[in-house]
Order: structure tokens, then C-alpha cells, then sequence
């Protein structure tokens, strides 16, 4: 059976697409390398933010529902999204940078043998930086060549990312006995998991709460995270393994850029398996990537219909223009 490698990415749900573009970009200095739609809901933007040429595992997603209300944080849904840094220094910069920015963030602390720091976009949406200084296992991402932060201090993917949930043996059996997670730390009511000892890139941290409000989704929240697997015929294993532990599952899905399966391990948390290919540069060349509407060829007969639905927005202030 073909193991899971890590993360993929993780979508989440913002309230503007022209401001989360600026923040990823100008603040975080990530890539927009897609600039699509949500393929179940064509109305909807479905921005990609990467590393330098799209690898899996350093891919953040964002849709905009139109009239979506704004999201609240709490048990039974996907909570904090993780990202990784080089070392504790560029955490320091970075605390440096948001008080600069006067981008809310808490101080630097530990955890599981880690530096990191909290910090939320204009959507109250919750992050984190964890440092990379003693991690192990799957390395970062390429370095985005037009991105404004420094080399040394850049994000290099998504790291340990935040499940809470009112179920955790449900969980643990589903992270354990179906994903090949192992539990290999706890502090208080957190439980850290890690795939095959690929390190930050292929972590969850799963909390235990069963007094918090059910997390309602809508801005400000997360939609799903997702895990990589390496092509096709693994995916059709995985999918069929999933189906065989009885959990409410999609079948396969063709997502053009890379194919996926979605299923729920447990009430409001949703998780996807998707391949590590074919890639997002599949349609476009790299200067262009991200710059202009592009859509996948089921989509395209659907073109004029689709752009008069949607608010169009300038991402051409990148890539040194």
C-alpha cells in the first residue's frame, strides 16, 4: 500500500479575494500561482498561493463565497493553519515584521520542541510560524524568486496545522489505523501526529475539547486540509481504503492540476487525499501563472459566463511589473 507523504495543502474561506491576494503576497510573500474558481461553485474565486513553482505541501487555497457571514472558531472543524520557517531567527524577524505591520501576533513560544508564533489575518483567520531550527523529514518549498521577504527569513511550506474535535478516539483510530499517523507527543489537551517522521510537513495537532461551541464555518475559517499522495494509481488504493473504514467519502474527483478524493473523519472536519501532480503550470507559462483568469478545459465553454459572475481584481502588480 502506497504511503501518504504529508501535506498538500489546505483551503481555506476568506472575505475578500483582492485583500487576502495582497496579504499572501505583500505580507507573507508567497506566489499566486493560480487564479481560478471553485469547481462546485463557479461564482466563488479559488486563489492558489504557493512556493516558487507550486509543490505540493506548500500550497495555501482561498474561496470567497459570495454572502458567506464571517465564521466562528470552535471544536469539530480545522482551527489554525500552520506554516514553516527556516529557524528561530526568521521567527524573530517575522514577530519583527508583523509589529512593523501592526498585524496581530503573540509573542515567540515552545512547543513540542519547536519555537512558534500566533498571528491572524484581517479575517481574524489563525496561523501560526513554526520553526524549522531542529526539524527533520521532508524539506521546504523553492523560494519564490519575486517575493519581497528575504530568502533567509521566508515561509518554506505548510507546517503543523490545528484539528479540534469532541471525538478524539474516533480520530486517533482514523489518523492511526487508516492515515499511518503516529502520536508522538501530548501537552495538556494537545496531541501532536506525524506521518512516516517527515517532520513539520506532515504534522497535525489535534485538540481535545468538549466544552467549546461547534465551529460555525464561514470567513475567517478553514474549508479542508489536505494530504499528498504521490499519482494516481495511489489514489485509487486510498480510495478504495477509505471506502472499506466506512467513512462518508467522495470518490475520485478530477481537479485538473491534481486528482483527489475527500472524506470526513468525524463531524465538521472535512480531509482530502490528492496527488502530487500534474501540477499548476500545467495551462500556463510561469509568467503568466496567476495573472489572468484561467480555467480548467471542463470549464472553459463556460468562459464568458462564469467572469460575468465575478468581481474582477488586478494581479498583475507581481513578478516585477
Amino acid at each position: 500500500m502506497t504511503e501518504l507523504i504529508g501535506l498538500h495543502h489546505l483551503t481555506a474561506i476568506t472575505s475578500n479575494a483582492p485583500k487576502i491576494f495582497k496579504f499572501m503576497t505583500e505580507v507573507l510573500g508567497l506566489h499566486l500561482i493560480k487564479k481560478t474558481v471553485n469547481q462546485d461553485d463557479v461564482s466563488t474565486y479559488h486563489l492558489y498561493f504557493t512556493d516558487d513553482l507550486g509543490k505540493a505541501g506548500t500550497d495555501i487555497t482561498f474561496f470567497d463565497f459570495p454572502g458567506i457571514p464571517k465564521g466562528k472558531q470552535g471544536k469539530n472543524g480545522i482551527t489554525r493553519i500552520g506554516f514553516r520557517v527556516p529557524n528561530d531567527l526568521a521567527l524573530e524577524w517575522w514577530a519583527r515584521r508583523f509589529a512593523d505591520l501592526r498585524i496581530e501576533h503573540t509573542p515567540i513560544a515552545s512547543r513540542f520542541g519547536a519555537k512558534y508564533l500566533y498571528f491572524y489575518d484581517f479575517d481574524d483567520q489563525q496561523y501560526q510560524l513554526v520553526s524549522d531550527e531542529y526539524n527533520h523529514g521532508l524539506g521546504g518549498g523553492d523560494y519564490y524568486r519575486y517575493s519581497p521577504i528575504p530568502e533567509e527569513y521566508a515561509i518554506v511550506g505548510l507546517g503543523p496545522t490545528f484539528v479540534t474535535v469532541n471525538y478524539l478516539d474516533k480520530m486517533d483510530k482514523v489518523l492511526t489505523e487508516l492515515m499511518g499517523f503516529e502520536k508522538i507527543d501530548r501537552k495538556d489537551d494537545l496531541y501532536l501526529y506525524e506521518l512516516h517522521q517527515n517532520g513539520h510537513g506532515a504534522q497535525v495537532i489535534i485538540e481535545d475539547s468538549q466544552i467549546m461551541p461547534d465551529q460555525f464555518q464561514g470567513y475567517g475559517t478553514v474549508h479542508h486540509l489536505a494530504f499528498a499522495l504521490e499519482d494516481e494509481d495511489a489514489l485509487h488504493e486510498w480510495i478504495k481504503k477509505v471506502k472499506e473504514f466506512n467513512l462518508p467519502d467522495s470518490g475520485f474527483v478530477d481537479r485538473f492540476y491534481f486528482k483527489s478524493e475527500y472524506f470526513r473523519p468525524g463531524n465538521g472536519v472535512l480531509f482530502e487525499l490528492a496527488t502530487n501532480g500534474p501540477g499548476f503550470l500545467l495551462d500556463e507559462t510561469y509568467e503568466e501563472a496567476g495573472v489572468h483568469l484561467e480555467l480548467p478545459p471542463f470549464l472553459e465553454a463556460k468562459r464568458a459566463e462564469i467572469e460575468a459572475n465575478l468581481v474582477p481584481f488586478n494581479t498583475e502588480s507581481r513578478k516585477g511589473k
